[in-house]
């Protein structure tokens, strides 16, 4: 069972929830992990309105309404056809969510981090729109901040090897990128395609939590995988009942509480317009990276532990 004297960090979680499965799979994890305390799920990038209702479901089935949601940037509109969990939502009234729902997501967001008495984590899964907008409104929120973010392609790419990819969270907002990579965090720590393209459960790991009827988040979790796979034609998820897709956003809510099955390395880099981030020793930015893992299969084990409640180092 979870040590109820643990201190947990104060963790505000940026996300695009609703395009690709594995913001939900991170949503699930972080509502099981007692070392983070979340304070805000802030909502990122195009159809806000949609991303909003999606989590706060999501958050009402795990019955966490006391976790406030904030609207984001809103980038622009999706097509129906882009809301590959939007049957999940048929019927629901965002009204009724209890939570509470800032309309201004990035003011509530710069005062949660400007009242904590401790430093806060962000956990960055999205673009980068909403924490350039913070930073440009409050600029003094960065030294009182962790940011731990899902970002990058160094020597892997989406292919699993060479070359590297523009990785999407960069690629679709690169000056956003830039923006965020210029702050005087307190501490970066990047997972880039390097390792977080390895994220993927099978086997007796899946079968444990695709078998978790019982459990409501999981039960949400598992039903909204069966709406997106067959509806999502960019990516392989045809074999569902089996295995999950890419989890590239667990390994950054991993990395907000340890670093044990990761090897880190401090570098310096630049970042394209085309959004590739490029090693470069003269380059303006630097960070601690996630660039290879010491023992995948026990991240493996960790996050299914994790998911399914246990709470098992």
């Amino acid at each position: 069972p979870p040590n109820c004297s643990m201190q947990k960090n104060p963790v505000i979680l940026d996300t695009d929830i609703g395009s690709d499965i594995d913001d939900t799979w991170a949503l699930a994890q972080l509502l099981r992990c007692p070392e983070l305390d979340p304070k805000l799920i802030l909502t990122a990038s195009g159809d806000i309105m949609f991303r909003t209702a999606l989590t706060a479901k999501f958050l009402s089935v795990a019955g966490r309404t006391d976790i406030p949601i904030g609207r984001g940037v809103d980038a622009g509109s999706l097509p129906l056809e882009a809301h590959n969990q939007g049957p999940w939502l048929k019927g629901y009234d965002i009204s009724s969510y209890e939570g509470g729902i800032a309309e201004d997501g990035i003011a509530r967001m710069i005062r949660i981090i400007e009242e904590s008495p401790v430093p806060v984590t962000i956990i960055a899964i999205a673009p980068s729109m909403n924490l350039a907008a913070a930073l440009a409104r409050c600029p003094g929120i960065a030294p009182r901040c962790r940011l731990v973010g899902m970002f990058g392609s160094f020597d892997v790419g989406y292919s699993g090897g060479l070359p590297a990819s523009a990785e999407t969270n960069v690629r679709l907002d690169p000056d956003a990128f830039r923006s965020v990579m210029s702050a005087p965090w307190l501490d970066v720590l990047l997972t880039p395609l390097d390792t977080c393209n390895f994220a993927v459960l099978s086997g007796n790991h899946y079968h444990r939590i695709w078998s978790a009827t019982s459990d409501p988040i999981l039960r949400a979790l598992i039903e909204n995988y069966c709406i997106f796979a067959p509806r999502v034609g960019w990516m392989h998820c045809a074999d569902f009942a089996v295995r999950s897709t890419v989890l590239f956003d667990c390994v950054a809510v991993y990395l907000a509480y340890a670093e044990d099955f990761v090897a880190t390395e401090q570098v310096r880099f630049q970042i394209t317009d085309d959004g590739f981030t490029v090693r470069d020793e003269n380059g303006p930015f630097v960070a601690r990276v996630a660039l290879s893992w010491k023992n995948l299969p026990a991240f493996h084990d960790h996050l299914t532990t994790r998911l399914l409640g246990l709470n098992v180092p």
